[in-house]
């Protein structure tokens, strides 16, 4: 049973949302504003925070950006918001998907659903499976962890890890976005290509540290391993 965090200032959403995923089988927890919503993620046991952006004390994306830094909790933007700008700027600091307020619980709920299958799929498999390595990278699919040189450890999203994962697998072969939503997304109809390109940027700047370049844009088709 997944144990998700509710962090919005309005109590009428904390209310209504806590009701609708507890009714569908998670454990649910919920914080008045940002502050606090860190304090409770970095006690440990959250699996995924529905995140409001505009919130008092620490709002969405600055504490996301926080929570980027040490963790790779999911994450769903709630927002007022629906500017296309503003669903790309919470992509790019680490969020997993992003929904415009008003909103129905019941899609919240699927989107939490298909967030925690992709982050949940790689422990599927009863053997490990085998470490992917491209140069001086080194992906631990069952570890979940992205490491430089074997030693340096690189945060990245379960998205953005698939993603990787995904163009790493066959270096040369040209992947479109289509095929990369379909082998990081699964069924998840919400995805657009937009959100594709947004998640391969900050892989790049992800490792753009270390002097790594792993990913090529194929203008026109996709994107592809050197």
């Amino acid at each position: 049973m997944a144990r998700i965090l509710i962090a919005d200032d309005e109590a009428n959403i904390r209310d209504v949302v806590q009701y609708a995923l507890e009714r569908d089988g998670y454990e649910v927890e919920t914080a008045a504003d940002g502050q606090a919503a860190l304090a409770r993620i970095e006690a440990g046991g959250i699996d995924l925070v529905v995140l409001d952006v505009l919130m008092p004390e620490l709002d969405g994306l600055n504490l996301c950006r926080r929570l980027r830094e040490q963790s790779d909790v999911p994450v769903i933007f709630l927002s007022s918001r629906s500017e296309e700008a503003d669903r790309i700027l919470g992509l790019e600091l680490g969020g997993d998907d992003y929904l415009t307020k008003p909103f129905s619980p019941r899609e919240l709920s699927t989107r939490i659903k298909a967030v925690l299958r992709r982050t949940q799929a790689r422990r599927g498999s009863a053997e490990r499976p085998p470490a992917l390595v491209w140069e001086r990278l080194v992906l631990d699919p069952e570890a979940h962890e992205l490491r430089v040189d074997d030693h340096d450890k690189v945060a990245l999203t379960v998205t953005e890890f698939r993603l990787l994962a995904a163009i790493l697998e066959r270096p040369g072969r040209v992947l479109t976005r289509a095929q990369l939503i379909e082998r990081a997304y699964d069924d998840d109809t919400h995805v657009t290509e937009r959100t594709v390109d947004t998640h391969i940027r900050r892989i790049r700047a992800k490792l753009r540290p270390w002097g790594i370049h792993p990913i090529e844009t194929v203008h026109g088709l996709g994107y592809k391993a050197p």
